[in-house]
């Protein structure tokens, strides 16, 4: 595995000349939308094939792998567009195996709204071991809010991937809400009875398990909030079921902000069975322009979640997406436009920007002018990805969760391909 980055005068051909691979899987695999027009710092996922396979008349994924002694969601990993085109055709070339060592087996997931575009799922799923679907809701009697999960579950189930159920304290203005954080935190009646509905939804609807994302937990209702995952997680554990809580982002124990002071890594690593560090968001909608997750950033919420919870129950967050900010920035005025990082490229090269990399948050940027006004883009690319993988190897995390999975980056996944065996 390499990466590249374009320099003046790259084209497709050269680059695919230049390491030896096809110029239809670099096109592919990379997302590239307009071959011709390659945007000067773009980064760009190169992989090795150390065997590959041409398809012969009555050949089947099944029969291929039995073969070569491989998995068949391996080749599909190896050969993504087999998703789309459904079936083998004769001459067709598969790759069996790519050059590197994937010498540590992860955990992966990620946040989807039940509205995701049904072919962006088809061809993620293939990297995941669970999807947490966003969201349930509660009342502060404890009554369970479902949400129209059945196409997604449906689709879910079918590729093998194991669909966790998200518990979410939003309101009708869709706010997280800590009245309602408080309600189950205070109150025993509502904590019961919260779990035991969640607990008939989860079997009905074959749940493998419940993930608690709350935010803006009161301090008040740290002890509380640890208590209701403790019960749910032994409640769930005891019927074959796991629980995961997301955690914001803390660097110390007494952290100040409404984000930290009812997180207690301590008390909630050892109430679930995994934690979801949500490492993302230092770039946000009313920031200044920065990157999302800065590298050097979350290396410092990990050295302190490392101090509180077992690397093997840590997962890293990682954020699909980026910004865009109108300039200049004006803060409690200024709203960045959240897109895609593929999206991100394409703005680029619209514009002729040259994307720039920042090497202390090892994270992408550039700027561009459109309709006079001035704008500044950070976004997450191969590289930016690959550091945050690096991190899971170098500190022995459980595994990676994305939010979210709205869109797709397929380079994102055969990085982690190429990097790691996926549970």
């Amino acid at each position: 595995m390499e990466i590249h980055v374009v320099k003046p005068g790259d084209s497709v051909f050269s680059i695919a000349n230049q390491y030896g691979v096809s110029v239809q899987r670099l096109i592919f695999d990379n997302e590239i939308y307009t071959p011709e027009n390659l945007v000067i710092g773009q980064a760009l996922l190169i992989l090795h094939p150390t065997k590959i396979y041409q398809v012969k008349p009555g050949d089947t994924l099944y029969s291929i792998a039995q073969n070569f002694q491989v998995s068949v969601i391996s080749l599909i990993r190896n050969n993504p567009y087999i998703i789309q085109d459904q079936q083998l055709s004769e001459g067709q070339v598969l790759v069996i195996t790519y050059e590197g060592v994937r010498d540590k087996t992860i955990s992966t997931n990620g946040y989807v709204y039940p509205y995701v575009n049904h072919q962006v799922l088809e061809q993620t799923l293939p990297y995941l071991t669970n999807l947490s679907i966003f969201s349930y809701g509660f009342t502060t009697e404890g009554d369970l809010i479902p949400t129209d999960d059945e196409e997604v579950l449906e689709i879910t189930t079918k590729h093998g991937v194991g669909p966790i159920l998200t518990l979410t304290p939003l309101d009708e203005n869709g706010m997280f809400n800590n009245a309602l954080v408080s309600a189950v935190a205070q109150n025993k009646a509502a904590r019961d009875h919260l779990i035991d509905e969640l607990l008939v939804v989860v079997k009905e609807k074959q749940y493998v398990g419940v993930n608690v994302d709350f935010e803006y937990v009161k301090g008040e209702d740290r002890i509380g909030f640890a208590e209701f995952v403790a019960e749910l997680t032994r409640r769930m554990n005891e019927e074959g079921f796991f629980v995961s809580v997301a955690l914001a982002p803390k660097t110390s124990e007494n952290q100040p902000g409404l984000l930290y002071e009812g997180m207690d890594y301590r008390l909630l690593g050892e109430a679930a069975n995994s934690v979801f560090l949500m490492t993302y968001e230092w770039g946000y909608t009313y920031s200044e322009p920065m990157a999302v997750a800065p590298i050097n950033l979350v290396r410092q919420v990990v050295d302190f979640a490392i101090t509180q919870i077992p690397v093997d129950r840590i997962d890293l967050g990682i954020p699909n997406y980026g910004y865009d900010w109108a300039l200049p920035y004006v803060k409690g005025e200024t709203k960045a436009r959240s897109i895609g990082n593929i999206e991100a490229v394409q703005i680029a090269a619209a514009n002729n920007a040259v994307i720039q990399f920042d090497e202390v948050a090892q994270t992408p940027f550039f700027k561009y002018t459109r309709d006079g006004v001035d704008h500044e883009v950070w976004f997450e690319d191969v590289r930016s990805i690959k550091a945050k993988f690096d991190l899971v190897k170098e500190y022995d995390l459980r595994g990676v969760g994305y939010w979210q999975l709205m869109r797709l980056f397929r380079s994102n996944w055969l990085l982690l391909n190429s990097m790691f065996e996926i549970l």
